[in-house]
């Protein structure tokens, strides 16, 4: 800029025209190179701002994941949706079988119940009579009874804890009616004050079996006696008798727990669900011992327990076909709107690419 002491010296010299020459001449400088610097300047901005979406693009094409990026992003969109219909179509595939499977059974149940008498069964035989009913008779081994639970059962809208008891079913010697080997039992649910005499039944008899000497050796005493005297008691010669009971059940396998259900323990008597290979091998019997559950509808009023089971149970599950049916649904309409979702999360990333370009 030009000094105020400059432009009074020019004016009282006179020189205007000296002056006006000096400001164009100081001023010429700034006019001359603010138009070039400005020029410059918006000539290299210009450059970038008319080939932007040109580099843009050419530096993406140029990377070759990009597309292959883009690709597995889109299939992650879509992953939901299939897992869903992949899911619904196992439903249906699920239901068809469990459909079959209660036909079968049903129709099993259906048929007349087959006499366990002097029939000798084969290990092939047994495994092919799950679901089948069977009538037996014998006579109950009740120190070898089995608690399996604790079990539940509403009663008039009460729940009561309670277990599920197992008998073996022990033949009958020269009886005709009578099985040739024993059946496992599964005579129904009984409250657990049931297990508990059970408990008490057994101290008492490991109680009583210490006899003392004294009482032994009369025995032996006794029996020297009868073997010497001439009027043996001929009553005690004969082998006691047992009416026999009838069983009608239905013919079943071990139970599969679920991963909640702790493990047996056979050494302190508990069991949690039904293993029939260790069940037999806790009451010392065959290993090819028929596991049966009582389905008698013939129940005393007065003695009710055990109560067996309905045989109408069997023939359900705890997953119907019409669960089937509501998962099918359920699936299929996840599917559905996941991949609705997934197609307008596509539209509208490419909406925004055509505005930005």
């Amino acid at each position: 800029m030009v000094s105020a002491s400059t432009l009074a010296k020019l004016r009282r010299g006179g020189g205007s025209v000296v002056l006006s020459h000096f400001l164009t001449v100081k001023s010429a400088p700034r006019v001359l190179s603010l138009p070039s610097f400005s020029s410059s300047i918006s000539s290299a901005a210009a450059v970038p701002s008319a080939s932007g979406s040109d580099a843009t693009l050419s530096s993406s094409s140029e990377i070759p994941g990009n597309k292959n990026y883009s690709r597995w992003m889109k299939c992650l969109l879509f992953l939901p949706g299939a897992i869903a219909f992949g899911l619904g179509t196992w439903q249906i595939f699920r239901r068809q079988e469990k459909i079959k499977m209660l036909e079968y059974r049903q129709k099993r149940l259906q048929m007349e119940p087959l006499v366990l008498g002097n029939v000798s069964l084969s290990s092939e035989e047994l495994d092919s009579l799950e679901f089948r009913k069977v009538l037996c008779k014998g006579v109950f081994d009740e120190k070898k009874s089995i608690y399996v639970g604790p079990r539940s059962r509403s009663i008039s809208g009460v729940t009561e804890n309670g277990y599920y008891v197992i008998t073996p079913l022990m033949p009958i010697p020269n009886h005709p009616d009578s099985v040739r080997f024993p059946v496992l039992v599964n005579r129904g649910w009984v409250p657990r004050s049931w297990r508990d005499k059970l408990v008490e039944v057994s101290q008492d008899s490991e109680q009583s079996s210490d006899i003392p000497p004294s009482l032994s050796q009369a025995g032996e005493q006794r029996t020297w006696w009868k073997f010497w005297s001439k009027n043996p008691d001929i009553i005690e010669d004969h082998a006691p008798s047992f009416t026999p009971i009838e069983v009608v059940g239905v013919v079943r396998g071990s139970e599969k727990p679920s991963i909640f259900v702790p493990e047996n323990d056979p050494n302190s008597f508990q069991w949690f669900y039904v293993d029939v290979p260790g069940i037999v091998s806790a009451c010392g019997l065959p290993e090819n011992t028929i596991y049966i559950e009582d389905i008698n509808e013939n129940v005393n009023p007065s003695n009710p327990y055990p109560i067996p089971k309905d045989a109408d149970t069997l023939i359900r599950s705890s997953v119907m076909p019409r669960d089937h049916l509501n998962y099918i649904l359920t699936w299929y309409s996840l599917s559905a709107a996941v991949t609705l979702m997934a197609f307008k999360r596509l539209r509208q990333k490419d909406k925004r690419r055509y505005t930005k370009s």
